[in-house]
């Protein structure tokens, strides 16, 4: 590794022209020390930032390059698009394709509508909900991250869990009162929320794999109760599916779990590393919507016809190659790799697919509060270890890892014996 003097140098001007220097608070490397290395290229399973030293990268850009950095035909696909136009503001024959090609996989999904994030998707959906119901509130749960809408930043994991807060300045009070927070496995709290509110829930919204306050795997009977409770109170269920999605499999955690929510939303891997979101679910509530309905929602760059047609290219090549098969069987190396360096010492490493993390004590958690901050300590103090060992990690302890089809298993093992030996050797000081 050189010193990455370029992205130094390129992180004191964005200190001067962009809030902290990025655009995303956890890009910053605050939780994890030191600056953040400003990234050139990619390729394959590896980063190249500017000075060019090259990362094995486990980020993915956050879980949508499922094929790894440029693949050859979702670039072309990219590129094809692009020389037709980067926007209309229209209808366009692609987005019909990609919701034809979503809707064919996902079986609880009757229609579904595009917008350009994750954040949007879930808002969207959360709208709907209401709107279709006729009520105002919704219980999320601690933990679960669904986006920056200001009735959502409460108790919401992610970036917000790496610096403390359990909500952000700017979220007037009245936009949370809405808002029920309940925790991850608590049938009996979700219980006492409906016996109070029921006829006044919308929606129950949970991130049925939760992904961004540490891996926080549910039990299948916690969410066959919720799809349960809600039903039996004339709420809806959302499953958030940002993350899961197209990523552990073709119906994501629905299909995972065999539980049908009501509603479900999308982004990562269904635009193939361009910006995109979705949401969708039964033919009934989703013609609530504009312009068949009264709930409005809209977008200029929704349907983007790039972003369309990326997807497009990664779901193709996701059937073709048979993927999910590869994909879960480079994780269960990985995860074997990583158990077996790390046999002896109190650490555990949870798994589904292709997310992986690895939870530094003794009980794997299964709520946001069982999390040993100590462990989150450790985590981002051999950050910097293994950045310059070239392996980059998320830098959170609370963020999970993701595997490619670009990943090979010698650069796993690799990876795997670099970060139980790093973690070994802090947990002896």
């Amino acid at each position: 590794m050189v010193e990455p003097i370029k992205s130094q140098q390129t992180f004191a001007r964005a200190t001067q022209v962009i809030p902290g220097g990025v655009s995303s608070p956890v890009r910053a490397f605050r939780a994890v020390g030191g600056d953040p290395i400003f990234m050139d290229r990619g390729e394959g399973a590896f980063m190249f930032d500017l000075d060019g030293n090259r990362y094995l990268d486990f980020c993915g850009s956050w879980g949508p390059l499922i094929l790894g950095h440029v693949h050859p035909e979702v670039v072309e696909a990219v590129q094809r698009a692009v020389s037709k136009g980067m926007t209309f503001g229209t209808a366009t024959a692609v987005e019909v394709e990609l919701a034809e090609m979503i809707i064919s996989k996902v079986e609880p999904l009757e229609m579904v509508r595009f917008v350009s994030s994750g954040t949007e998707a879930v808002m969207s959906a959360v709208r709907l909900a209401r709107g279709f119901t006729h009520r105002d509130k919704i219980i999320k749960f601690n933990g679960c991250y669904h986006g920056h809408s200001d009735y959502l930043l409460v108790k919401a994991g992610s970036g917000l869990a790496t610096f403390g807060t359990p909500s952000s300045a700017g979220v007037p009070e009245d936009f949370v009162k809405h808002t029920l927070v309940a925790e991850l496995d608590d049938a009996k709290e979700v219980t006492s929320l409906f016996e109070q509110y029921g006829k006044d829930i919308a929606a129950v919204i949970i991130e049925p794999i939760p992904a961004n306050n540490g891996l926080l795997l549910q039990r299948p009977e916690f969410l066959r109760f919720l799809r349960d409770v809600t039903a039996k109170h004339g709420a809806l269920l959302i499953f958030d599916e940002v993350i899961s999605g197209f990523r552990v499999g073709w119906g994501g955690a629905a299909e995972h779990y065999g539980i049908t929510p009501d509603l479900m939303t999308f982004g990562k891997v269904i635009g193939g590393g361009m910006p995109v979101g979705a949401f969708g679910g039964r033919r009934e509530i989703m013609e609530q919507l504009a312009p068949l309905g009264a709930v409005y929602q809209a977008g200029t760059l929704s349907g983007n016809p790039v972003a369309m047609a990326a997807g497009i290219a990664t779901l193709k090549i996701l059937e073709r190659d048979n993927v999910f098969v590869k994909l879960d069987a480079l994780g269960l190396s990985f995860e074997r790799a990583l158990k077996t360096a790390l046999c002896d010492v109190p650490v555990g490493v949870v798994r589904v697919g292709s997310i992986v993390w690895i939870a530094l004590q003794n009980k794997l958690p299964r709520r946001a509060i069982d999390i040993d901050e100590r462990g989150i300590s450790i985590y981002n103090a051999m950050h910097r270890d293994l950045l310059n060992a070239g392996v980059y990690l998320p830098p959170s302890g609370y963020e999970v890892m993701f595997i490619s089809t670009a990943h090979a298993q010698s650069d796993l093992d690799g990876a795997a014996d670099l970060i139980a030996n790093n973690i070994i050797s802090r947990l002896k000081l």
